[in-house]
């Protein structure tokens, strides 16, 4: 960021940023972007809408021994601050955690399954030259109090009807078991937990080439470092399912590939299996999710356009010990990148008036705006002036001598 230095009274310097600067990590929204951005708001909220989802509204600030300390999001993630009781807060760096203060709180009384969806700007810290947003948009849903394969498989769905709606044209769903790795890792690495702890970040950061060295580095029979080199190989439909189970004997394992298998049944009966894959190797992030996990990837990108998962120990840190599942649109990235169905703003009718006939053309605009359309106004500084020929910032232009 530029900055420049300020003298103050007394001599003392001090340095500012310039009056036009911003923080890194944030951005402004120009009116067309906020034109495409409310309408991926607006069309995918009304496809969760469709499926039962009420939308939800929580705090931008949160206490951070509360939801800050719940969040998936690492601490030197969050941004902190003071109030001025000395108590530390947290700005939202999800909705997840919020959502789970509240479904245990407020809705408390509120029969399961509760269907809630939101759309909400959340806050990460991230270094400078990583280059990414430390502010962003994200809209998703939550899905509380049901275990079942078929939850799981409806968020899948949703996730799919919602990338539709947001406009993304090609994607694919690439779905993974975080107990399907805890199962293998402890089958094969039984109270090793550093050495697993190791691999599963190597696959948190998609490093297969760090992952293999490692598993090279591993003091294991040579059908056990077999093993674990096979999990790069679980990538594909429901054919992945089979090979998973030939693999382990682990009953965590393979009780999860079980359900996985469930959910890809129930995504069949939806009719949407075509955009889903099972990827073994994906784990999300390992000390959140408890189950199923997924990612969206749009054709356009190389990075998720969507990401979600079970996560059923979140609640009991509110006190309230119910399983839960969701997933969020990152929708930064759908605005920014990806040239999808989303229509493009309507334009407003310019009425220009003669003073002596303001009184008809502000009826007409009065008139215009009932009916649903934009009309602005602009009054003409003469009564012969001649009709000016529009830009594209206007639909068409009605004039009032």
């Amino acid at each position: 960021m530029k900055m420049y230095e300020l003298e103050l009274a007394g001599g003392k310097r001090v340095t500012k940023p310039k009056g036009f600067e911003k923080p890194v990590g944030v951005r402004d929204y120009v009116p067309y972007a906020v034109d495409k951005l409310r309408m991926i708001e607006r069309n995918v909220l009304e496809c969760m809408s469709r499926w039962g989802y009420r939308q939800i509204m929580t705090p931008t600030m949160e206490f951070y021994e509360t939801v800050g300390v719940a969040s998936s999001t690492s601490d030197q993630k969050l941004f902190k601050l003071l109030n001025h009781r000395g108590t530390t807060l947290v700005l939202r760096s999800d909705m997840t955690s919020p959502i789970a203060r509240v479904v245990s709180s407020l809705l408390k009384e509120d029969p399961l399954p509760i269907r809630l969806s939101y759309h909400a700007n959340v806050f990460r810290a991230f270094e400078e030259e990583a280059g990414r947003e430390a502010e962003f948009f994200q809209t998703g849903v939550e899905l509380v109090g049901d275990d079942s394969p078929d939850a799981d498989a409806e968020v899948v769905a949703l996730a799919i009807e919602s990338l539709k709606a947001a406009g993304v044209a090609t994607f694919k769903i690439a779905m993974g078991h975080v107990g399907f790795l805890n199962g293998l890792f402890e089958e094969v690495l039984n109270g090793r937990d550093n050495e697993q702890e190791a691999l599963k970040k190597h696959l948190l950061d998609r490093d297969y080439v760090g992952f293999r060295k490692a598993i090279q580095d591993l003091v294991v029979t040579d059908l056990q470092r077999i093993e674990l080199e096979g999990i790069l190989r679980l990538r594909g439909g429901k054919e992945v399912c089979d090979q998973a189970m030939e693999l382990t004997g682990h009953a965590l394992a393979r009780e999860s590939i079980s359900h996985l298998c469930k959910v890809w049944e129930v995504l069949e009966a939806y009719g949407v299996s075509e955009h889903v894959l099972i990827d073994l190797t994906m784990i999300g992030d390992f000390s959140y999710y408890t189950g199923m996990t997924f990612e969206g990837y749009a054709a356009e990108l190389g990075f998720p356009v969507c990401s979600g998962g079970r996560y059923d120990n979140l609640l009991r840190q509110f006190g309230r010990d119910v399983p839960a599942t969701g997933f969020a649109l990152k929708t930064n990235r759908i605005l920014d990148e990806v040239k999808g169905n989303v229509e493009e703003a309507k334009r407003p009718v310019l009425i220009k008036y003669s003073p002596a006939r303001r009184k008809e053309g502000l009826e007409h605009a009065a008139r215009l705006r009932k009916e649903g359309k934009a009309a602005v106004t602009q009054i003409l500084q003469g009564d012969n002036e001649e009709q000016e020929a529009f830009s594209g910032l206007y639909d068409q232009v009605e004039t009032f001598y």
